[in-house]
């Protein structure tokens, strides 16, 4: 089979049968568009043709470009994952890609709001809701935005996919879909369910309405916008885009944040939960990591913290 159309097969077998979502689509893409480029070069045009020296020398000069470690990790996931796929389907009789190895990625520790830090953004995002004139239902959306990215730790993508049937404002539960399509339940507090309340009843309609717009336009979104939890200015479905601009602009005031984006609010909400002695399986479930793995690096963070506090307040530390 021809490379760039397997690649088109097998994203979109990973669309329709496996439930990724479109940014992760477009990652397995831009890796696998990479390869086809470098295969090209070899003048291999055929998925056949594909060996093991192949696409060592791929991962190789792409070292060499000065990708990162975590960049090769993933084009090696990548391509072991489209290798694995095209054997199934009988596009190719032996499998070479499952003796490919990259180097493993250097794990950073994720920065982390302090819990005063995190009262005044949302106090002050507060503040700005409670004022009236035509900005304040943004305001509102953006503190229950803020509140609930913080409560719950959710991503973006799960964030900004939330209709408003999925939100049990009773039991304080919101219902996500998250990567791979799997749906969990993740609790909120009382301040996001009031900052919710609010946007609701105050802040949602006139978005909805298009009032929102700085243009005064009332231009409104499609269907999908009557059931969207967030939206935007002109009454469509907030984008991601949009979220995480918010959130920089936010924690760019922050001190010691550095450049961190909406990613930021989940590794804050997850080492929060765990210095106050939340467990690491329950921590797991909420954040919705198929590994518990995934979840021990914010044990990590803890730990890190613990030493810093120790280092500045025991007399022999």
């Amino acid at each position: 089979m021809e490379i760039g159309r397997a690649i088109d097969d097998f994203t979109s077998h990973l669309a329709a049968e496996r439930g990724y979502s479109p940014q992760t689509v477009r990652a397995y893409r831009s890796d696998l568009t990479a390869l086809h480029g470098f295969a090209a070069q070899r003048g291999v045009a055929s998925t056949a043709e594909l060996d093991l020296e192949l696409l060592r020398d791929w991962l190789w000069q792409a070292s060499q470009d000065g990708l990162a470690k975590a960049t090769l990790a993933r084009r090696s996931a990548s391509a072991k994952s489209f290798g694995a796929w095209l054997a199934r389907t009988g596009s190719i009789s032996t499998d070479v890609s499952s003796r490919l190895r990259a180097p493993r990625p250097d794990r950073t520790l994720p920065r982390v709001i302090n819990r005063e830090q995190m009262a005044a953004m949302l106090a002050g995002l507060a503040e700005n809701a409670a004022q009236p004139g035509e900005n304040r239902p943004g305001a509102l959306r953006d503190l229950a935005i803020i509140e609930l990215l913080y409560a719950s730790a959710l991503r973006v993508s799960e964030l900004t996919g939330l209709d408003l049937d999925d939100v049990d404002l009773d039991r304080l539960t919101v219902r996500v879909l998250g990567k791979g399509s799997k749906e969990r339940v993740v609790p909120f507090g009382v301040p996001a369910q009031s900052a919710i309340v609010d946007y609701v009843r105050l802040g949602r309609p006139a978005l909805a309405a298009g009032q929102g717009t700085r243009n005064g336009s009332t231009a409104l979104g499609g269907p999908d916008a009557t059931h969207a939890l967030f939206l935007g200015a002109r009454g469509r479905r907030l984008n991601s885009r949009t979220v995480y601009q918010l959130v920089t602009g936010l924690l760019a005031d922050v001190p010691g944040t550095g450049p961190s984006g909406p990613h930021a609010l989940r590794h804050t909400a997850a080492t929060h939960l765990l210095d106050g002695g939340a467990d690491l399986r329950a921590v797991q479930e909420m954040l919705g990591h198929a590994n518990l793995g995934t979840t021990q690096i914010y044990t990590h963070v803890s730990t890190e913290r613990l030493k810093e506090s120790y280092r500045l307040a025991h007399p022999r530390a």
